[in-house]
């Protein structure tokens, strides 16, 4: 067995469980204020995104070192 394929494997599987847990929370607690607050969803909308792209970003760093490791 090839140690380098499970590194690579290893650093994108651990690397994008982070990125996947906060996007969930991101996802639920935006939908919980629009529910508490529905005149709130234009003021929750950016912001929502933005932090999304930001936790997406680490997935896709994690994705360059995986593809990095020779």
């Amino acid at each position: 067995m090839d140690l380098t394929m499970l590194a690579k494997a290893l650093t994108i599987g651990i690397g994008s469980v982070g990125p996947a847990l906060a996007i969930g929370m991101i996802g639920s607690k935006a939908m919980e204020s629009i529910g508490r607050n529905p005149e709130a969803a234009g003021k929750i909308f950016v912001p929502m995104l933005l932090m999304a792209a930001f936790a997406e970003a680490v997935a896709i760093y994690a994705l360059v070192i995986a593809f990095s490791i020779k």
